[in-house]
């Protein structure tokens, strides 16, 4: 059904890249409500109440364009092509004044060779003043990296950031040559007999060391590490953290901090008795308890924090402060905060939901000591996220670590405190309805405003990526489509009626590409759903590799016929499973059809859902008889390791291997659409018959051989690959 919109209204809209119409799933277009565009551009700070507001916004707009003397930022990509369209960007100065323009460059220097062209632009006005658009023409050969462009008249400096990026990022070096492999983990379920109820750095560094020294192994892609409050109970999710910079410190191995060996030793003593009810805990299957690790941990590091450091470390801690400036401290402050009045912001009292208050300032200096605790959490957490890259690269893995982003923070968390000119109020961001979820999704999280990421020259998403990359040899991108446009939901109404705001894509697409191209990292981009094909087209052009999932390659629409795997993408990391499936063995008995109906989340009988599972997966069992890679009348093990073979016959850069795959088990860590109804995220690594596995015992797992030599792994004494 068509709905009316009033011009000035859909203008405006279109002005602020809300969108007042978008096509669903299957294609078919779909106005938006005008209450939905009213409220989705009042979180932007417009008012768009009647067609009079809409036409004075507007004109703000405008003005507010002629009032910038330069862009709020610059962001600029290399082009091989000789044909390419110039580097071309404004100044506004008022009529008959006279401008000088230059770049400060990032490693000091400057130039001056910025050409102003003889391009004339219709003239704009600001009270009755005219003012001029000079256009001009930046020098192509700026080295990479971000710069300062400057434009100086009537005696005062204007400035902006100016990101020069490369034209494309390419794979490392090693994975030019041949395909690469790796294993996917859930970090805090892979435990060894040292963790203190969850898997941890150490765990990841053992790991990545077996692996790559045992199988060839390129890389170990885990999931999202960001901090959750240091509170509990401790959120479990690691895709709704409260912040995406920082990483939460329940990842520490507290006896490998060094001080830890110079702690008295009735200390050590009290530490290690703190940790054997956790130790027995990896011993059995139980779901994991964060919040009994987080409370031991945080006491055994907070006397670890109280060992005087050798000068040596204390220079290295000084470094680390500076380079992560005000960011840290802002993250430290708010999770002092945090600890005094609760885990979400909204609920302090009203002074200190302002993070410019005196109020705040005066808890800063009451709180010193505690602010200081977390900032030390960061950097301890920075050495031993460094050492499980060191070691993966170390044991001969190409790429290393891949950590994971999450497409968004907690509403009230840290990113949302400290960032507040940035993050959107009163909306939140999902799905639109679709095959999956009639009724939309809402994700509960607030989104970043376009506008205002452009204003602040991208600072938050530029930093938030730099600390990442910093120690790992890859980024996986949750939601790669919220570089481009993202669902925003108006408070107070269902997913449904939420719309689609645009992001410069090329500005945030660019600097990622910047970012890991300065640290020689690779990035995967989550792409799956509905993702109109020039997004895949942009992203491949851009070096970023997509996402194949092996059960969703189908051939009809309808994705009950395969698609053969020598027809996927080769720009894309391929894989069987994902976490919110349940691993290879849960998935072909139809576990998840299993849980989806105990919880009333089909939206068909659940004869019918039992039914095309069962088709799809004997699909499959065809395909691959045909293809020679399985025996007709094959069991469920031989059909695992079939599976993840027929991953080896696609043009895929990189495959991926989910470790509970290797190891027999069958739960999925999360089911999608629920909270408290199934235990997500808290599943620990088990086998087959629902027993603990720990690192230790994957040496005695003789099916890891099986599956890892499928996809092309080696093992020690043969020639790797």
């Amino acid at each position: 059904m068509k709905v009316s919109i009033d011009p000035d209204l859909a203008t405006l809209a279109r002005s602020y890249g809300v969108a007042v119409e978008y096509r669903d799933q299957q294609g078919v277009v779909k106005s938006v409500a005008p209450a939905t565009i009213r409220a989705v551009l009042a979180a932007l700070g417009v008012d768009g109440s009647s067609a009079k507001a809409c036409r004075l916004a507007l004109a703000k707009l405008k003005t507010r364009h002629w009032e910038a003397v330069v862009p709020p930022v610059i962001v600029l990509r290399r082009s091989s092509d000789a044909e390419a369209e110039p580097w071309e960007t404004w100044v506004h100065v008022t009529h008959g004044a006279s401008v000088r323009v230059w770049v400060d460059l990032e490693d000091g220097g400057q130039r001056h060779d910025v050409v102003r062209t003889n391009r004339r632009i219709e003239p704009g006005s600001i009270g009755g003043q005219r003012i001029e658009e000079v256009i001009y023409r930046i020098p192509k050969d700026l080295p990479l990296g971000w710069h300062r462009f400057v434009a100086e008249t009537k005696g005062q400096e204007f400035a902006c950031s100016l990101a020069v990026a490369p034209e494309r990022l390419e794979l490392p070096e090693v994975l030019e040559e041949r395909r690469g492999w790796g294993v996917a983990t859930q970090l805090y379920s892979a435990r060894s007999k040292r963790s203190w109820g969850i898997g941890d750095l150490v765990d990841l560094s053992e790991l990545s060391s077996w692996l790559g020294r045992e199988f060839g192994c390129d890389f170990i892609l885990v999931n999202p590490m960001h901090s959750s409050a240091p509170t509990v109970p401790m959120e479990p999710s690691p895709y709704l953290p409260v912040t995406r910079r920082y990483a939460n410190p329940i990842y520490i191995r507290v006896e490998e901090v060094e001080e830890f060996a110079y702690l008295p030793r009735a200390d050590r003593e009290w530490i290690e008795d703190l940790a054997v009810p956790l130790h027995a805990a990896d011993l059995t299957a139980d779901l994991l308890d964060r919040d009994a690790t987080w409370a031991a941990k945080c006491a055994a590091l907070e006397l670890v924090h109280g060992v005087s450091r050798t000068p040596g470390r204390e220079a290295e801690y000084r470094d680390y402060l500076e380079s992560e400036g005000s960011g840290l401290d802002g993250f430290a402050t708010w999770c002092a905060l945090a600890e005094q009045y609760g885990h979400s912001w909204n609920e302090w009292p009203a002074p200190l939901q302002d993070p410019t208050s005196p109020e705040v300032a005066a808890e800063r200096e009451r709180l010193a000591g505690r602010i200081e605790f977390h900032r030390w959490l960061q950097w301890i957490l920075d050495i031993q996220m460094a050492g499980a890259q060191t070691s993966a690269r170390a044991a001969g893995m190409g790429v290393g670590i891949i950590h994971d982003i999450a497409v968004g923070v907690h509403r009230y968390g840290s990113d949302t405190w400290t960032s507040r000119d940035v993050m959107a109020r009163e909306v939140t961001v999902g799905a639109p309805p679709d095959s999956f979820n009639q009724l939309g999704q809402d994700w509960s999280q607030p989104p970043q405003r376009p506008d205002q990421l452009a204003a602040t020259g991208y600072r938050s998403y530029r930093d938030m990526l730099r600390t990442l990359l910093r120690h790992s040899g890859g980024l996986r991108i949750d939601h790669v489509l919220g570089l481009f446009r993202l669902w925003w939901i108006p408070e107070g109404m269902p997913p449904s009626m939420g719309t689609y705001v645009k992001y410069d894509h090329h500005a945030m697409v660019d600097i990622l590409v910047l970012e890991a191209h300065r640290q020689g990292a690779l990035v995967v981009g989550e792409d799956l759903g509905t993702v109109e094909p020039w997004v895949r087209d942009f992203l491949a052009e851009r070096g970023i590799l997509g996402t194949t999932i092996l059960w969703f390659e189908a051939s009809d629409p309808e994705g009950r016929i395969p698609l053969p795997p020598q027809k996927w993408r080769a720009r894309a990391m391929a894989s069987v499973t994902v976490h919110d499936l349940p691993p290879t063995r849960g998935y072909i008995a139809g576990d998840h059809v299993r849980l989806r109906d105990e919880l009333n989340l089909l939206t068909r009988p659940a004869e019918q859902e039992y039914s095309a599972h069962e088709l799809a997966v004997q699909s499959w069992r065809d395909l691959l008889v045909d293809m020679g890679m399985l025996r007709k009348g094959s069991g469920t093990e031989e059909l695992v390791v079939a599976l993840h073979r027929a991953l080896t016959a696609s043009p895929s850069r990189l495959i991926s291997v989910a470790l509970p795959d290797l190891v027999g088990d069958r739960r999925t860590q999360n089911q999608p659409g629920t909270q408290d109804e199934y235990p997500n995220w808290r599943v620990p690594l088990c086998d087959s018959n629902g027993e603990p596995v720990l690192l230790e015992d994957l040496p005695d797992c003789d099916f890891i051989n099986t599956v890892i030599s499928a996809v092309g792994g080696s093992t020690r004494g043969q020639s790797p690959r």
